[in-house]
């Protein structure tokens, strides 16, 4: 069975491996124009690297590609010391060629003029393309290094989420921008963040256009007739059993388009007022008949 797990995921690594990182090196580019473009100029941290390099610009006007590279450098080594080389590799290119593309494409940007008055087109923009760009990375299976490394270093070691320790991480980055540049960036800040994650997972998950009805009913056979007669789905019944109670019950499983929500819902309760169901997106649904 290890075998078995061990080639499936070298097969996974080897699967397009050029497109995979022609897409990279287009998500990267994006990226970095959007640095020159629209981040670099208003002083807007959103925390990682990036945000280091607007603050030590600012300050000390140390080149943003030159920072960006010992930082994103520096967690690399970490990486290697702490998570080891496979884990290493995916966040090799990234290391590199991004600090090459925000070098590169800031003396490209110098004759691009933007009016940068409306601050919230701004960080709508940058949020929701660069949102995208990092949802691609993400689905290539390779890392765009930096700071991530150390909240995946506290998760191995320490057994801190790595959600809770990059918002930690995030957010005093961009509280120290706010020292420098005004209270208010900081809350464009917190709204671009937001954006991002939020596009993020739309590149991951994709958009929602089904959803997963878990039903537990006394009245099994009348909605399982009901789905199945009048909205035309499928239903998949499974045993459970309460951990309070100790009961067992029978849970009913229906995928069903958000066209029928609605039919659905108010269905299952006029049939049974007492009807308990949890409603979830179901992102990729394949199969089935």
């Amino acid at each position: 069975m290890d075998n078995f797990i061990e080639n499936i995921i070298k097969k996974l690594k080897r699967k397009s491996l050029l497109r995979r990182i022609l897409i990279l090196l287009a998500a990267l580019l994006v990226l970095a124009l959007i640095y020159n473009l629209l981040l670099l100029p208003t002083d807007l941290v959103a925390g990682g690297v990036n945000g280091i390099a607007i603050i030590t610009n600012y300050v000390y006007g140390i080149d943003s590609s030159l920072m960006i590279l010992l930082v994103s450098s520096a967690c690399l080594l970490f990486s290697l010391m702490y998570l080891g080389t496979e884990r290493t590799l995916g966040s090799l290119l990234a290391t590199f060629i991004y600090p090459l593309f925000v070098k590169l494409t800031a003396i490209i940007t110098q004759g691009i003029t933007i009016n940068y008055d409306d601050k919230f087109l701004i960080i709508i923009f940058a949020g929701v393309i660069g949102g995208l760009a990092n949802g691609f990375i993400y689905k290539t299976g390779f890392s765009n290094g930096g700071l991530p490394i150390i909240s995946q270093i506290l998760y191995k070691y320490h057994k801190i989420p790595i959600a809770k320790s990059s918002m930690v991480i995030n957010s005093m980055i961009i509280i120290i921008g706010s020292f420098f540049f005004g209270w208010s960036m900081m809350m464009y800040a917190i709204i671009l963040v937001f954006i991002n994650n939020m596009m993020i997972d739309k590149v991951l998950l994709g958009i929602s256009s089904n959803k997963a009805f878990y039903i537990v009913t006394t009245k099994e056979k009348e909605i399982r007739e009901y789905i199945l007669n009048n909205l035309k789905h499928t239903v998949t019944i499974f045993n459970v059993e309460g951990a309070f109670l100790e009961k067992r019950r029978k849970v009913l499983l229906s995928v069903i388009p958000k066209r029928d929500y609605y039919k659905l819902t108010e269905g299952i309760k006029l049939i049974d007022p007492n009807v308990f169901f949890v409603v979830e997106d179901a992102y990729e649904v394949k199969g089935g008949k």
